[in-house]
């Protein structure tokens, strides 16, 4: 339990320093390669609280893909890869306020939905179980997803190929 809880403590830490650091950069590419730290201690987490299916899925999906697909976006918009000085002190104060809002809101969600919620040991899930509810239960939504998804690499296939 204690070897868990130092774990936890260095990813929490780890990701928490390259979330400042993704946001503070000026760099894109460093940036995207913040936010790759940031989502492989979201997975650690995962697998540590015995979701191992979702840590795994989020090493491959998002790690995987996503940011994959980030890094090609930049390399294909040839945006700025140094410093950008456009962003200046208005730019920088609205976007501290919206986080700011962003943040009371989730607070106050959370609070409000888990206020009376009691914590308890849940059994981790199987991947089994898992798949049978995605192809079962939520296999709309899961197309619809896909579909989504397609939509996003034509759109993004189009804008790259730019004639």
């Amino acid at each position: 339990m204690v070897a868990q809880n130092i774990a936890f403590a260095i990813m929490a830490v780890t990701m928490l320093v390259s979330a400042v650091r993704m946001v503070t950069t000026r760099n894109v590419v460093h940036a995207a390669l913040y936010l790759v730290i940031v989502l492989a201690g979201a997975a650690g987490i995962f697998i540590l609280l015995g979701a191992e299916f979702v840590g795994v899925t989020q090493v491959m999906v998002y790690i995987g893909a996503i940011v994959v697909l980030f890094l090609f976006g930049i390399m294909l918009t040839k945006g700025s890869f140094g410093d950008d000085d456009g962003v200046d002190g208005e730019r920088r104060s609205m976007a501290a306020m919206v986080g700011a809002l962003v943040l009371a809101v989730m607070a106050a969600a959370l609070i409000d939905t888990f206020r009376d919620a009691e914590l308890s040991r849940a059994q981790p899930s199987l991947t089994a179980d898992i798949g049978d509810l995605i192809f079962s239960q939520y296999i709309v939504p899961f197309e619809a997803i896909s579909v989504l998804l397609l939509a996003a690499l034509i759109g993004a296939i189009v804008v790259a190929r730019g004639d």
